[in-house]
């Protein structure tokens, strides 16, 4: 008998037994289990599954798209109801009331939007009207201005479906004084009127205080005459034979040369601020004299800095970086051109404790010239119209003021610098609540209230 001296074990394992031809049997599908195909048409199968995932990667990522457009909010799309037929080239309109108003290529037209037809058309003039405002002061009356091509202001009082000319406010005599407007602004309600000039050489603003109780105190004597007429009208061409009445109704220049209208008067011209010069004190005490002489605190014109020391800072300056200065550019400073400006309502800042104002009426305006670092406030009633009128109230800022925007209510003002930073005031209060730096090497050109 056969015994084994030491117990069965399992041999260990050895690579060199393993079968050459079976080595990635693991890696196999089993649903393949015929041989792979011959080429070409490995790579004619391969280049098939390449074109089939790109298609599917394509699909998924159109999927994905449309998935997200869809979670947006979609835009309502809106289409045109009616439409006005105007016979000459439309360039600009305003809309006050039920009224359109149309500045054409000749003169102004004025539509409906009740019906979409044309009540009534302006041409006297030929002229081409560039931009309008319009606003509504109530009793079917509203108040135009319109800006013609030669940069004329026109002052329209719409009543009755007819225009009245009021005035033309920058026409001159003498050809050569003649100012182009560049903005005009009508204050909320009607009871003012601000528009921007600009002359060969200079620059300034012009408000006018628009006597509108007058004019509708007016309209309503006139419109009850011209009815009274119009039935005395009505009374003499009825038709016997037909029954019917005939409705004469009046011309409408005839109407037009029985109006006359007080004309606006000027309250205000604001000329750009002057460049600081040299001073001319000799010491702080005369400095500070002329600040108790109700000279405005805050432009910078009471110092105590002599001309030769303005030249010998800016030829350090110019020393200094003249590589960057001649690479910008940088040319002389000069009078400022442009301007922004806004009618304000009472607030403890435009007002005095004895002052009698309404609280929907403007006391002042808030103005702000191009490159320029002071906020400038004016009271509107000063009686200084012809005068070197000074700010009543001036608020600088650290960079030049770029734009500016007032608040419906006319409490909070926002003024954005050059230097893209936006700071929100309490005009009431009279300090900021809140300073917001936007990206550098960003410049803001309009900024709103929502």
């Amino acid at each position: 008998v056969n015994t084994r001296k030491h117990p069965l074990g399992i041999p260990p394992p050895s690579e060199k037994d393993w079968p050459k031809d079976e080595e990635d049997f693991f890696l196999l599908d089993p649903d393949r289990e015929r041989d792979a195909l011959p080429q070409p048409f490995r790579m004619i199968n391969k280049l098939v599954m390449q074109v089939f995932e790109s298609a599917m990667e394509i699909i998924e990522r159109r999927e994905m798209l449309r998935e997200a457009q869809n979670l947006k909010v979609q835009p309502k799309k809106c289409f045109p109801t009616a439409e006005f037929q105007v016979t000459e080239r439309a360039n600009c309109l305003a809309v006050s009331g039920k009224y359109v108003f149309v500045g054409l290529s000749e003169g102004l037209a004025a539509f409906n939007t009740c019906d979409f037809k044309d009540v009534c058309a302006w041409d006297a003039a030929k002229t081409e009207i560039c931009a309008i405002h319009a606003l509504d002061l109530g009793n079917e009356c509203h108040v135009l201005l319109a800006v013609d091509e030669m940069g004329l202001v026109w002052l329209f009082c719409f009543h009755k479906e007819s225009f009245l000319l009021v005035k033309i406010l920058n026409e001159v005599e003498d050809i050569s004084q003649r100012s182009t407007c560049v903005e005009e602004v009508l204050s909320r309600g009607g009871d003012y009127a601000g528009i921007l000039l600009q002359g060969n050489t200079k620059a300034w603003l012009e408000i006018y205080q628009l006597p509108k109780d007058s004019w509708l105190t007016e309209m309503e004597k006139n419109s009850g005459a011209a009815e009274g007429l119009a039935c005395s009208e009505r009374g003499s061409s009825c038709l016997s034979e037909v029954g019917t009445f005939l409705l004469q109704e009046l011309p409408v220049p005839a109407i037009q040369a029985d109006v006359e209208l007080d004309l606006p008067v000027l309250l205000l011209r604001v000329r750009p601020p002057k460049p600081i010069t040299g001073t001319s004190f000799k010491d702080p005490l005369d400095a500070l004299k002329e600040v108790d002489d109700d000279s405005m605190l805050g432009l910078g014109y009471n110092h105590l800095i002599k001309d030769s020391q303005w030249e010998l800072q800016e030829a350090i300056f110019c020393s200094t970086y003249r590589e960057y200065l001649e690479a910008e550019g940088v040319t002389k400073e000069e009078i400022p051109r442009h301007a922004t400006f806004h009618f304000l309502l009472p607030s403890r800042i435009l007002m005095g404790p004895e002052m009698e104002v309404q609280p929907d009426i403007p006391v002042g305006i808030g103005v702000h010239w191009d490159g320029n670092h002071n906020f400038c406030l004016y009271l509107l009633n000063t009686g200084k119209a012809d005068s070197d009128l000074m700010p009543d109230v001036v608020w600088p800022c650290a960079a030049p003021i770029a734009c500016s925007a007032v608040s419906s209510c006319s409490r909070y003002l926002a003024l954005a610098g050059e230097d893209a930073t936006i700071t929100i005031w309490d005009k009431h209060l009279g300090y900021p609540l809140s300073v917001t730096a936007i990206l550098e090497e960003r410049f803001i050109r309009s900024i709103h209230f929502l």
